[in-house]
Parts: C-alpha cells; structure tokens; sequence
C-alpha cells in the first residue's frame, strides 16, 4: 500500500504498520507454505560461518507473524530462528534486535540476542537468532481458558510502564541509528490513514459516510497529537507476543513493529483485544510505575481507533473474517464472523469515545 523505494535497501519511512504497509502487502499474513529447501541450507551455512561452527542442528519451528521460523541448537545451545525473506530486502531485523538489549535494559525481559544478519550480503534474506524460550506464548493458555487474566494483566502494565523509560529522537519508525523517521508525531499518525481507510471503503468495510465520521472526528482532536517527546511503544503488544505460563509472564517478543509514540498508544493495542476488565488491571500494574498522561482518556481512545482501523485493513485483506477458532485471532468456538462484528465494535466506541471523552471502563 506505499510506494516502492529502491529494492536493494528500503527504510521503513512511509510505513505505518508494516503488514499492511509493506509493498508486498499483506506477506506471510497467510497460511504460510513449506519453508523453501534452499532457505533453510543457506541459513544452515550463514549460522555456521557465523557462529564459527559445524555443530548446527535445525528443525521446525512455530510462528504465526511475518517470519519463517526454526528451532536450532548451535553448540549445544538451544535458539529460536526467524527469516524475513520479503521482497523489499527490508533490515529492519537489525533494529528489533537492538530495541531488544533496550528493553532486557529497563527491567522487562525479552529474548537475548544471540545473533543478527540483516544485510543480505551473504544470504538473500535477514535472520535473526533468538534465546529459546520453552513457554508458550499467552494466547495458547486463554484459549484453553486456564490463564490468570487479571495478574498477567498487572504484569503487563508494569512492563509497559518500564519500557516506556526507552525514548528515542524524532517519531514513528525507527531507522538503524533508532532515530524515528518523523519530526513531528502527527506526520506519522496520519501516515497512510486516508489510504487505509479507503481501502476498508472499497472491500465494503466501511461507507463513505464512515471515512468522514471518522476523520472529521480525528481532525477535530489534532491537538492530541502534538507530543514533545515520544517513548516507545511495542506496537503489536498482545497476548501472542508474550511468553510464559497461565499464570506469570516469561518474556515479551515481537518488537518488530515498534515506534517512537504516544504513552497510551500500548496501552489502546491491549484494547483491541481485550475488556475494560483486563484494561484496568493493565493500569493498575501501570501506576504502579508512571502516572497516566494528561488527556488520556481521549489520547487512549484516539489511539484506539487508529489502531483499530489498521486492524481492520490487515483483516479485510488477509482474509481473516473467512478463518474459523483454529485461527490465534479467533477465540474458542468463535468464527470470522465474529471476529468482523467485534472489529466494528471496537471502532464504533473509539469513535464515541473520543468524542465523549469516555471513562476507559465504557470500553
């Protein structure tokens, strides 16, 4: 859905969320193939010149994102690899990772990174090796319906609030020096959102009367966008991108999507998925570390709908509201028909709230 920049390095500067974003939108979004025979040996022969060893053992891996996956054991050391093999030849692998040691830093864990080659000079593709970690990730356990919802939540408050201490200059997308692409935070905000909402009016989404409601409504709070400062946000944060056991968080994955932000921009993402409920137990594990922002019921509501909208762009074009309960996105017993009711939902109180200015708990 943006324009192609050149094919040998591309930045990630017109992106605002990569799956729909990407040239090649919507890649790995589907049921994803048989890994290619000839990825797997380059990746075989790139971690044995790179780790300086023979003793390099694959096998398959489990992963629902954007990456093609595998367990290694290298030297007798367990490790989870990811590829990005895109046609843009993107590096942003590089930049995850170092947000990663960012992370581990302030006190929230996350994967050590054991090693990263996102140049594609070696091999056609980037790659990333990953502490292993045994636990699940969190969706696994609610979907059996045994996961402590109300202590994973405070937990998951605390980390967001400690990650939050990570800044980085400028906004939105980081580039390699992690510097955001935008000076200013409502050039990003905006990045793409007319486009996404056109194409959520052209599958029949949304009518045209909506795309007005709702930018109008955007446009009438623009003052909210004026940060002086952004701090990280995960991006993708949800419960399939948390490690750990029913009841107690090992580690946090998936930085890939991560920008320079809006404090309740996190916070908004776990709305998307979840109930006030959950919501206030993720603010009571919050204050426990940082005071909520100024505005931030409105802050967290238009965040809400600006996430909530590119939800709904990687839904409508990944075929997700065709997909039954055997899909992470879709609850026990649940169908893509729901799973398309709830979308709109979320974003028809986004709406209402940010022009109410609603308590968090109407959500």
């Amino acid at each position: 859905m943006v324009e192609k920049e050149t094919a040998h390095r591309m930045s990630r500067r017109n992106i605002y969320y990569w799956k729909c974003d990407r040239p090649a939108a919507f890649h790995g979004t589907g049921t994803r193939p048989r890994k290619d025979e000839e990825i797997e040996t380059q990746l075989l022969e790139a971690l044995q010149e790179h780790f300086a060893t023979c003793a390099v053992k694959l096998s398959p891996g489990i992963g629902q994102g954007n990456h093609l996956t595998w367990k290694a054991t290298i030297d007798g050391t367990p490790m989870f690899l990811r590829v990005e093999n895109g046609p843009e030849r993107d590096r942003h692998l590089a930049v995850e990772s170092a947000i990663l040691d960012r992370v581990r830093e302030c006190g929230v864990r996350t994967p050590l990174v054991h090693g990263c080659d996102a140049s594609r000079q070696k091999v056609p593709f980037a790659w990333q090796a990953l502490e292993f970690i045994a636990e699940p990730d969190l969706n696994h356990w609610q979907k059996q319906q045994c996961l402590n919802e109300d202590q994973i939540a405070y937990e998951i408050g605390v980390a967001i609030a400690k990650w939050q201490s990570v800044t980085m200059p400028g906004f939105g997308v980081p580039d390699e020096n992690l510097h955001g692409y935008h000076e200013k935070y409502a050039d990003y905000f905006h990045l793409n959102l007319e486009r996404h909402l056109d194409f959520l009016v052209e599958n029949q989404f949304f009518n045209p009367e909506q795309k007005l409601e709702i930018l109008t409504a955007i446009t009438g709070h623009s003052a909210l966008l004026e940060l002086e400062q952004g701090c990280l946000v995960h991006k993708d944060l949800a419960l399939w991108n948390i490690l750990g056991t029913s009841g107690q968080i090992t580690a946090f994955i998936d930085f890939d999507d991560s920008i320079s932000g809006d404090p309740m921009d996190d916070l908004s993402l776990a709305a998307c998925f979840h109930s006030a409920e959950f919501l206030r137990h993720i603010i009571e594990g919050y204050e426990t570390m940082r005071s909520l922002p100024t505005e931030h019921r409105r802050r967290f509501w238009l965040h809400l709908l600006r996430n909530m909208i590119v939800k709904a762009v990687i839904r409508v074009g990944a075929g997700y509201f065709e997909r039954d309960d055997r899909f992470f996105l879709i609850g026990k017993g649940g169908t893509g028909t729901d799973l398309k009711i709830a979308t709109h939902e979320k974003i028809t109180i986004a709406l209402r709230g940010l022009r109410e200015d609603l308590e968090l708990s109407q959500l």
